[in-house]
């Protein structure tokens, strides 16, 4: 068993890829129309089998989890126990500090967003007051 600062260490940077790789599926262009596809098979199918598969396309949180199970089943990581218990607490954490650096992540795209817009009002009310075009 690692010592409980080396498994801090594990946790925080195997956290890294999960919400990466999570947020760039559920968000970016690059996947956009399969995710587009995803969401129009959730909002129209019946089956409920169906309309949670395509849903975890969609969903940071819920692919959070899938991609956690894939990289414990890579790096063979536990976290406190040896064994199914060790897996088991792994996996909840990764999920969980996966998911704070999606959400900080969003919040900083979101506020640079938002500065880039202001920045550009600002920009053209100095246009306006300078006669400049």
């Amino acid at each position: 068993m690692m010592p409980l600062l080396s498994q801090m260490l594990h946790l925080f940077l195997i956290a890294i890829p999960v919400a990466c790789i999570a947020w760039t599926v559920t968000h970016e262009e690059i996947f956009r129309e399969p995710r587009e596809y995803c969401q129009k098979i959730c909002g129209s199918t019946q089956s409920i089998v169906k309309r949670k598969f395509f849903y975890l396309f969609t969903c940071e949180y819920c692919f959070s989890h899938y991609i956690s199970i894939i990289f414990l089943i890579i790096t063979k990581f536990q976290l406190l126990y040896d064994g199914w218990r060790g897996y088991l607490l792994a996996f909840f954490a990764l999920v969980w500090v996966a998911n704070w650096y999606m959400s900080l992540f969003g919040y900083l795209r979101q506020s640079l967003k938002v500065e880039k817009i202001e920045a550009k009002m600002k920009d053209e009310n100095l246009k306006e007051i300078t006669g400049d075009k």
